[in-house]
């Protein structure tokens, strides 16, 4: 990063840009290094925070140590930071960031992709009455074992997770034989299906073949996967953390439940499950609010927002004839 942050110095020193934005810290760390000698005004996007992932990672935090130390310098330096939900906001707070130098602009959806009736190659038939769909990255932290978990208390439903490596190096994955375990230990090992890897023209059709998204990680920084769902009229059951507090809507467009409990996973999603009408106003109102809140064109209008304050704040004023 630091020879990149002095390449950028002589880029910029040839041709100056009005405004860098960095996204995540070791960018932030970059833009910095070259934007510091021009006066360059950073706006600075972490999409993850370093004292977030060490409280829930612990030993397994994989970070350099001085990554928090780095990330409250760049947040102190830099002329404006652009948080992806409420929760980041607060977590920036007690980091020392001044809110007045904090905006909000969610991460947002392909809402012509992910759509209601979208078609599939991928799509498994079902095993059961009813279809419970988790995705994403195949890492411990997703909380797929939450799902299964709760799978125990839930009858007439099979739960498919999707994400990870291809299927064919699924039983190399020490993820995926962690979860055929505990399966086989809870007795749903015949409800549990792992997909491995899916083709994202797939997705869609994929999400649509669901009754329910479950998103029940231990912690999430924003979490794409809820505004997919939403996107595909699909509900979503979600844990109460992170962005998932911002982008579900808990009553309108799925449920949120306490991070720590297995058991209000199920509740909710027997719940659910026996309501076919209220699924499908659920599904209604998710698409509802992705179209309101979460398309890209709305994204990038708060962004150019964003930009353009920060611009109007530090304009180089123009030399008088």
């Amino acid at each position: 990063m630091p020879a990149f942050g002095a390449y950028l110095a002589r880029a910029w020193r040839r041709e100056r840009p009005d405004v860098a934005h960095a996204h995540f810290w070791m960018s932030g760390l970059a833009a910095g290094t070259g934007a510091r000698p021009h006066g360059v005004p950073v706006v600075q996007t972490f999409h993850a925070l370093g004292t977030v992932k060490r409280r829930h990672q612990g030993w397994r935090d994989t970070s350099p140590p001085e990554r928090v130390a780095i990330e409250r310098q760049i947040a102190h330096d830099c002329a404006r930071v652009l948080a992806t939900c409420g929760d980041e906001v607060r977590e920036l707070a007690e980091m020392g960031v001044d809110r007045d130098r904090v905006s909000v602009v969610p991460c947002g959806v392909d809402a012509g992709h992910f759509r209601p009736g979208a078609e599939g190659a991928a799509v498994p038939p079902r095993r059961a009455r009813h279809r419970l769909l988790a995705c994403g990255r195949l890492v411990r932290r997703k909380g797929y074992d939450r799902a299964i978990r709760a799978l125990t208390a839930i009858e007439d439903a099979e739960l498919v997770i999707a994400g990870g490596p291809a299927a064919g190096r699924l039983a190399r994955d020490p993820e995926a034989r962690r979860l055929w375990h505990l399966a086989h230990r809870a007795g749903v090992a015949d409800r549990v299906r792992l997909l491995g890897a899916v083709d994202p023209a797939d997705m869609p059709a994929l999400i649509g073949s669901a009754d329910l998204v479950l998103c029940t990680p231990v912690y999430e920084p924003f979490g794409i996967v809820p505004l997919e769902a939403m996107a595909c009229a699909v509900p979503v059951v979600a844990t109460a953390v992170g962005g998932h507090r911002d982008s579900v809507a808990d009553g309108v467009t799925g449920r949120l439940v306490p991070s720590e409990d297995p058991g209000a996973v199920a509740a909710a999603v027997r719940e659910l499950l026996a309501a076919d009408g209220l699924r499908r106003a659920y599904g209604a109102a998710g698409r509802e609010r992705v179209l309101t809140h979460y398309t890209w064109s709305r994204v990038a209008d708060g962004v150019e927002d964003v930009h353009r304050r920060v611009l109007a704040a530090h304009a180089i004023p123009k030399e008088v004839a």
